[in-house]
C-alpha cells in the first residue's frame, strides 16, 4: 500500500499507449476507480482507459510513448506534485512536440527516398525493356565478363593485339575454340558509352564480306567490351609501312585490297539498308583475315543517314590527322565524299608505302599529295610507287589506280566521284576524267607547329595514328 501525498498524475492526450511487459488490465473498472488503484500501487507508473471495459495499468519503466497524429488514447502518467506546475508541463508538452516534429521529418525523408527508388526503378525497367527490345532486334548475342575473362587469360598482356582511340584489343579463345578479338573500352579512353553504343548499333545490322563482324558485346558493372570475330593477319598499315613485311604484299594482293575497301564503302554508302558514313577509314582500320581479305573495321565515329540525306555538319570534329576531307576538318562538313577523300589517301598511302601524316618532300616541301600530284603532273608518276612493288606491278595498272586516287583528294567534294564511280574506275570500266589539284596539296608545317596542334586539339589516339575532336583552320 502507499498512499503519497507527494504524488499525481499528469495526463497526456492523443498518444501511443507504452510498450511494457509488467503492466494489467482491470475490466468493469471505471476511470476514476483505474486512477486510486494506481494511486494505491507505489509500482504503479501510469494507467489509461482500455480497449474493452475497464482500463490498463502499468508498472516499472514506461517505452516507446510517443504523439500520434491522429487517434490515440489519454495516457495518465505518474509523477511527483513538484512537477505538476504549469511551468513543467509546458516544458513537456515542448519536448513532446519537438520529437513529434523528428519524427515527422524523419517520415516524410523516408516517404520521399521511397518515391525517388520508385521513380528510378520504373525508369530503369523501361530502359531494360527498350535495351530488350533492341536487343532482339539486333539478335546480337550477350557474353558474360567471366566467360570473356577466360577467353583472354584476364585479358593477359601476352594477347594484347594493339590499342587505339577505344581503348586495348585482346586475343581471346572461346572454350568451343572459336578465336575472337575482344576491344575493351578504356576508363581513360576519349571515346566512351556513345561511341561504344554506336559501333554496336551500327555494325550489328551490317553483314557484307569487308566489314569486320561483330559476335556479340559484354556490359557488366564498368565493362563494356565488343567481340569481334579474329583477323589473324592484322591491320594493313603493319604491312604497307613497313619495308620487310611490305614485300609480303605483292602488286595483286593489294589492287585486291584495294578493291575490297571501295566494295565495302560502296556498301555502307548504297547498298546497305542504312546509310553510314564511317569518318575515321585509315590503313589501321582495314584488317586483313587469314586469306588477306580486307575488312573494314571500328565504327565508333561513323554517323548514320536516313531517307535520302547524304551529309550533314558537326561542331565536334572526329577523325585522324591525314585523312579529313578540307571541307570536314575546317568547317565540319561531311558527307559521303569524305568518306571518298579518305579513301584516296588510304589508296595512295598503299601505293606508295609511305604515310599521308609522317611524310614530307623536304626539297619542295611537300605532303605526300602534293609529292604524288607533283609526279602526276610532270609524268613520272611511276617513281612514286613503293619501290618494292615495281617489279610485280603493271606500268598502266599502276598509272590508273594513282589516277584513280588523285580523283578522290580533289579539294572540291563535288569534284571527287562517288564510291560507285571509283568501284568502276578501278574494274577499268569508265575513261577517267583528268584531276586538278587536291586538297591538302600545301607542305608540312614545322614540327614545333604540328606538335602544338596535335597537343592541343588530340584527344583520340590509336597505336599508328593521333586522332581529334576539334579542328582548327590553320
Amino acid at each position: 500500500m502507499c498512499q503519497s501525498k507527494d504524488d499525481g498524475f499528469v495526463k497526456y492526450a492523443g498518444v501511443k499507449v507504452p510498450a511494457s511487459i509488467d503492466s494489467r488490465v482491470n475490466q468493469s473498472t471505471s476511470l476514476e476507480e483505474c486512477k486510486e488503484s494506481c494511486f494505491n500501487n507505489c509500482s504503479c507508473m501510469a494507467y489509461a482507459s482500455s480497449d474493452v471495459n475497464g482500463c490498463t495499468i502499468w508498472f516499472g519503466d514506461l517505452f516507446n510513448i510517443r504523439k500520434l497524429p491522429h487517434g490515440g488514447k489519454d495516457l495518465y502518467v505518474r509523477v511527483p506534485t513538484s512537477e505538476l506546475s504549469t511551468k513543467h508541463r509546458s516544458k513537456l508538452k515542448i519536448i513532446i512536440a519537438t520529437v513529434a516534429s523528428g519524427v515527422c521529418i524523419v517520415f516524410g525523408l523516408l516517404l520521399a527516398f521511397y518515391c525517388i527508388s520508385r521513380k528510378r526503378r520504373k525508369q530503369r525497367e523501361k530502359m531494360d525493356r527498350t535495351n530488350d527490345g533492341q536487343n532482339e532486334d539486333l539478335e546480337l548475342p550477350l557474353y558474360s565478363l567471366s566467360t570473356i575473362i577466360d577467353a583472354t587469360d584476364s585479358f593477359s598482356f601476352n594477347n594484347k593485339l594493339g590499342e587505339g582511340g577505344f581503348g586495348p584489343v585482346y586475343k581471346g579463345r572461346l572454350t568451343d575454340g572459336q578465336e575472337i578479338a575482344v576491344k575493351r573500352l578504356s576508363q581513360t579512353s576519349g571515346q566512351g558509352a556513345s561511341e561504344f553504343k554506336n559501333e554496336v548499333i551500327l555494325i550489328a545490322k551490317l553483314q557484307h564480306r569487308n566489314l569486320v563482324k561483330l559476335l556479340g558485346c559484354c556490359i557488366e558493372g564498368e565493362e563494356k567490351l565488343l567481340i569481334y570475330e579474329y583477323m589473324p593477319n592484322r591491320s594493313l598499315d603493319c604491312y604497307i609501312f613497313d619495308q620487310t613485311h611490305g614485300r609480303q604484299l605483292d602488286w595483286s594482293q593489294r589492287f585486291h585490297i584495294i578493291e575490297g575497301i571501295a566494295r565495302g564503302l560502296l556498301y555502307l554508302h548504297q547498298d546497305s539498308r542504312l546509310r553510314i558514313i564511317h569518318r575515321d577509314l585509315k590503313a589501321s582500320n582495314v584488317l586483313l583475315d587469314d586469306e588477306m581479305k580486307p575488312k573494314i573495321s571500328d565504327f565508333g565515329m561513323a554517323r548514320l543517314f536516313g531517307g535520302d540525306e547524304t551529309e550533314g555538319v558537326t561542331k565536334r570534329v572526329v577523325g585522324t590527322y591525314g585523312y579529313m576531307a578540307p571541307e570536314y576538318a575546317i568547317d565540319g562538313q561531311f558527307s559521303v565524299k569524305s568518306d571518298v577523300f579518305s579513301f584516296g589517301i588510304l589508296l595512295l598511302e598503299t601505293l606508295t608505302g609511305k604515310r599521308s601524316r609522317g611524310f614530307h618532300d623536304q626539297k619542295h616541301n611537300l605532303n605526300l599529295v602534293g609529292h604524288v600530284w607533283r609526279m602526276w603532273k610532270e609524268g613520272r608518276s611511276f617513281e612514286a610507287i613503293d619501290e618494292c612493288l615495281r617489279e610485280s606491278c603493271t606500268l598502266s595498272e599502276a598509272m590508273h589506280c594513282i589516277h584513280v586516287g588523285l580523283l578522290c583528294v580533289q579539294e572540291l567534294p563535288e569534284d571527287r566521284p562517288t564510291m560507285s564511280a571509283v568501284v568502276l574506275m578501278l574494274g577499268g570500266e569508265s575513261a577517267l576524267p583528268q584531276p586538278k589539284r587536291p586538297g591538302l596539296y600545301v607542305g608540312k608545317y614545322s614540327s614545333s607547329e604540328v606538335d602544338s596542334s596535335s597537343s592541343k586539339n588530340e584527344t583520340f589516339s590509336s597505336t599508328n595514328e593521333c586522332s581529334i575532336t576539334v579542328a582548327e583552320a590553320r
